[in-house]
């Protein structure tokens, strides 16, 4: 099959790693779980109904979480796509705990890190887990306990990677001296665009960046957005635009859009197929 008949792959692959390589367009499950990402989604089905759709794409990159739910996106994850097709790469978060809707707070104690690896690994039905990142460094646990931990369940084969999650380069280099890492995933895209420095350092340095919000939750695509005039002049949506300009940004950009509907995966696994012009790429980047 060529890019027509999996268009996820025409924007080309990264290689997390070095021995990992995944199609740089991928999708996040964070949106197939209730308000607040707390419960199930209203339509279970239809969160199947992307899942397998977006691997029929060429999607081969999913990204989940233990908190989406909590408990809730990796389990629909096996459901629609377990028994796995064979380079399909899975990864997962741990060390945000759950209080509420909406509500976030980090644990990264070691026992803690461990008894979620084993529950995503169960919730998953994976044997290893590919990428294992730290959704947040917990500020009162010492980061080479935090990071001490996941490279013990490296070393016991039960994950692959390991990953972090909103770092800044300090953060990203004093986490290096433990244990490699393979990528970071920071809130970044075309309105907010903070992590610039840590972008720079991940792509000198072959790691993987994993935008989180790469459509400023909604924001970009919105009909009355900064990209409406300019989508329409190149014949493309407004949300496609904005991923178009994060894989021009950089190779080890890895953009992962959640949506809950067939209609908007397809919109966006499009994205991969239109390559911008440095002109065009250039005029969005002052423009918004």
């Amino acid at each position: 099959m060529d890019s027509t008949d999996r268009p996820a792959t025409a924007a080309g692959t990264f290689t997390l790693g070095d021995d990992l390589p995944v199609a740089r367009l991928g999708l996040g499950t964070m949106q197939m779980t209730g308000p607040g990402v707390w419960g199930d989604p209203q339509d279970p089905a239809r969160a199947v109904r992307v899942l397998r759709r977006a691997v029929e794409l060429g999607v081969n990159f999913i990204d989940t979480a233990d908190s989406y739910g909590p408990a809730v996106a990796e389990p629909l994850v096996k459901k629609a796509l377990h028994p796995y097709p064979d380079g399909l790469v899975i990864a997962t978060k741990a060390g945000l705990t759950r209080p509420g809707p909406d509500r976030w707070l980090p644990v990264g104690r070691p026992e803690y890190l461990r008894q979620q690896a084993e529950m995503s690994l169960r919730h998953l039905g994976l044997e290893r887990i590919d990428l294992f990142q730290l959704h947040r460094i917990d500020p009162e646990v010492p980061l080479e306990e935090q990071l001490g931990e996941l490279s013990l369940l490296q070393q016991e084969g039960k994950i692959r990677h390991i990953g972090l999650s909103e770092v800044s380069v300090e953060e990203l280099q004093a986490a290096s001296k433990t244990v490699p890492i393979a990528s970071v995933q920071n809130l970044f895209n075309l309105h907010d665009r903070t992590a610039e420095p840590l972008l720079e350092y991940a792509t000198s340095n072959g790691i993987g960046f994993i935008p989180w919000f790469p459509l400023a939750t909604g924001r970009l695509s919105r009909q009355d957005g900064p990209l409406a005039g300019p989508a329409r002049q190149l014949g493309v949506s407004a949300s496609q635009l904005a991923l178009a300009w994060l894989l021009k940004r950089s190779p080890a950009v890895l953009p992962i859009p959640g949506t809950s509907s067939v209609e908007h995966l397809e919109e966006n696994v499009a994205a991969a197929g239109i390559d911008l012009t440095e002109a065009v790429f250039d005029a969005l980047t002052h423009a918004v």
